[in-house]
C-alpha cells in the first residue's frame, strides 16, 4: 500500500493520496478510506478502482494534525496501511488503526 503526501504552500492543507494495490484489494469491487477526517463514515470517501484493480483516493487534510484511519474493502473487510506513520489500538476488539501525521 502507499500513502503520498503533497503539502501545499498556499493553503494549510496537505493532499494525501491513499492507494491500495490490486493484490490487497483481492477482487473487491469497492473500497473506502474511513477515518477521523470523515467521522468514520463508511461511505463518505470512496476510492476509485483503477484499471489494474488497485484503488486510490485523494483527500485534503489539515496540516499539523494526526488522523487515525483504516481501509474498508467491500462491505466488511478492514485493512490497515503498512506505510502508515503509526498504529494505535482501536476501541473495537483486538485491532489497530493506521495513523497519518501531517
Amino acid at each position: 500500500m502507499s500513502i503520498r503526501k503533497q503539502f501545499l504552500k498556499r493553503k494549510p492543507v496537505c493532499k494525501v493520496t491513499f492507494k491500495i494495490p490490486e493484490y490487497v484489494g483481492n477482487g473487491a469491487t469497492m473500497a473506502h478510506v474511513v477515518g477521523e477526517f470523515n467521522d468514520w463514515s463508511t461511505s463518505a470517501t470512496p476510492m476509485k478502482q483503477l484499471k489494474n484493480g488497485a484503488f486510490s483516493a485523494t483527500v485534503e487534510l489539515e496540516k499539523g494534525r494526526s488522523y487515525q484511519f483504516r481501509y474498508l474493502l467491500g462491505a466488511s473487510s478492514w485493512e490497515n496501511d503498512p506505510d502508515a506513520d503509526d498504529f494505535l489500538p482501536s476501541p473495537f476488539g483486538n485491532s489497530y488503526n493506521s495513523v497519518i501525521s501531517l
